[in-house]
């Protein structure tokens, strides 16, 4: 009998991504997606990729009685991935209630339903952003975590104190936090990849976008950082490498292999480059122009980080792969095929 895992937000970015790796691995998946952020269309993707079409329901977890009536059907789930969250920075600073309400009860929902259907294992989508503008580089799980520069982060802080929490009054469940850098890249099938609704938030598909005429310019917020070209530094992971950690931390859980009942660790590449460098880099590889013009700073984004990826490699048996000119092609390819680009 294949495993069971409920993979919530799995027909968003990183959520669709991994869907795809765990078919590969043999793992039944159903998604839960509010489709807010994604489309349905991502379903023809996945199985166009694995020859195997995920099961999916439509609603958003913070919805108490949905939540409820799903694992009252579903039962027989024997782990899950949670990435289902709302995650734009900039958003959240204008719009916190939106977001504590979005992320923070749909985790609670989820964890009340793993306790009354002794469900033992989560992996829960978290992020850098815990450790605000860290004092040292690059950061490590030891790194203390610092009050968040928006509450996109604080939502993500918040979370792993409940999921801790959790795990240590309830015998039995066991959560693993990832923390993510910055997840960039698409398939090399070029069917699935990064795809927002509306403007997009993060700096790849906004390239992407202008490289391909929908956008007229780029902007690059801030270019007075401490930093070699005052440009903002970020840990830059490829898609497909950060997929395959869910993978390997779900198997750290079914086999009993964690050393604590909450666990977490930094999921990057442990290499820093600036949205300069990026933005340089994708024209590059790439063979395309990409008009920017440097703005003013950010509310909410920190200067700096990338991380040391020691426990992930050593304690999990992962590594990222993929190197920044790969990724960066990926992204473009992927942009190019759902544009219908030459």
């Amino acid at each position: 009998m294949s495993k069971k895992v409920l993979v919530t937000g799995g027909t968003g970015y990183i959520g669709s991504h991994t869907v795809v790796e765990l078919q590969n691995e043999g793992f039944e998946v159903i998604i839960v997606d509010d489709l807010s952020n994604s489309n349905i269309e991502v379903l023809d993707a996945i199985e166009k990729i694995t020859g195997q079409r995920p099961a999916f329901e439509k609603f958003n977890l913070a919805d108490r009685e949905k939540t409820d009536a799903f694992f009252e059907k579903n039962a027989n789930i024997d782990a899950i991935i949670h990435f289902a969250a709302f995650k734009a920075v900039g958003e959240s600073v204008e719009k916190p209630l939106e977001y504590y309400r979005n992320n923070l009860v749909s985790l609670m929902n989820l964890l009340e339903n793993m306790k009354r259907h002794h469900l033992p294992s989560l992996v829960f989508s978290s992020s850098c952003t815990v450790y605000g503008q860290p004092d040292q580089l690059p950061v490590t799980e030891s790194t203390p975590r610092k009050p968040a520069e928006s509450p996109y982060g604080n939502t993500k802080a918040v979370s792993e104190d409940i999921m801790r929490d959790f795990s240590q009054a309830s015998e039995g469940h066991n959560c693993i936090a990832l923390r993510y850098f910055n997840p960039i890249g698409a398939h090399p099938s070029a069917l699935i990849g990064e795809f927002p609704v509306g403007i997009p938030n993060n700096l790849v598909p906004f390239i992407t976008q202008t490289a391909a005429g929908l956008r007229d310019e780029l902007k690059i917020f801030g270019e007075d950082y401490d930093t070699p070209d005052g440009t903002a530094i970020r840990d830059y992971i490829n898609v497909v490498d950060l997929a395959k950690a869910h993978v390997v931390a779900i198997n750290r859980l079914m086999e009993n292999k964690n050393k604590a009942s909450y666990e977490f660790f930094n999921v990057g590449t442990g290499d820093g480059y600036s949205v300069m460098q990026l933005v340089k880099t994708f024209m590059e590889v790439n063979g395309v122009e990409v008009k920017y013009q440097i703005t003013d700073r950010r509310a909410g984004d920190i200067e700096k980080i990338w991380a040391d990826t020691t426990l992930a490699n050593e304690e999990l048996g992962w590594k990222a792969e993929k190197t920044l000119e790969e990724t960066l092609a990926s992204a473009w390819a992927w942009e190019k095929n759902v544009r219908n680009l030459k």
